[in-house]
């Protein structure tokens, strides 16, 4: 079979180019488009700022999350204080700076939870406390260009929770006007990427029967143990 001559091959190539550099700058453009969502869906402000909830829960990850958490705690918004992801071996007086708070409100009051390493995790480990609870509702700390991802693991894992987002606002992450500081720009950027991801999987557990609530309960799973909590508050729990 004779090959079609040279210029029909460069022409059928250059469609191909064609097509996919076209669907690379779609990709691109879509891309962009939900990066701009994205940053619109960042919270700018503090909501139900009053509204008491059954705990607080931050995730760590910034000392603002932290400080934040041990200000609503004093302040009476909620009756305790859940502080996801911490290391193995930090201690509530370390995390809190005993010196500047309460000893007995912190005594009676926190809990740590040491096995998150991500939101999801995050997300994992306070539902399982917050059944063993059986707490209806929570106020989510931590930074403002985290929140909606947060939200988003959050609900899927707690969705008859009542669940309040509670945003910090770091310094160096800039929102308005945040295409002017590569730093916050690939940061957000991150973040949305990781949201995306997050929504993707999220979306394809639900079609699995109770597929996006795994090992919240029963045996063999990964789900948190006993000693995985402290505080002297932890009933039940190692501390």
């Amino acid at each position: 079979m004779n090959k079609p001559p040279l210029s029909v091959q460069h022409r059928r190539r250059f469609r191909r180019f064609r097509f996919l550099l076209s669907m690379l700058i779609v990709c691109a453009l879509v891309w962009a488009a939900g990066l701009v969502w994205y940053v619109s869906s960042i919270p700018v402000s503090v909501e139900n700022t009053d509204q008491h909830t059954d705990a607080i829960v931050v995730l760590t990850g910034g000392s603002e999350r932290l400080s934040e958490g041990r200000r609503l705690l004093t302040r009476g918004m909620a009756d305790k204080l859940f502080i996801s992801g911490v290391y193995r071996g930090v201690e509530v007086d370390e995390l809190l700076s005993v010196g500047k708070s309460d000893p007995r409100l912190i005594s009676c009051c926190v809990v740590l939870g040491h096995v998150a390493e991500n939101t999801r995790g995050n997300a994992l480990e306070t539902a399982v406390w917050v059944y063993e609870e059986g707490y209806k509702s929570l106020r989510i700390v931590t930074a403002n260009y985290h929140m909606p991802r947060s939200m988003l693991e959050f609900k899927s894992l707690m969705p008859d929770v009542e669940i309040i987002p509670h945003p910090v606002f770091p310094d160096n992450v800039k929102i308005d006007n945040w295409w002017r500081f590569p730093g916050s720009t690939a940061l957000i950027a991150s973040e949305f990427n990781k949201y995306m991801f997050a929504s993707l999987r999220n979306t394809l557990l639900q079609w699995l029967p109770d597929g996006n609530h795994p090992g919240l309960r029963g045996p063999g799973d990964a789900s948190p143990a006993p000693q995985d909590y402290s505080a002297s508050n932890a009933t039940g729990k190692g501390s």
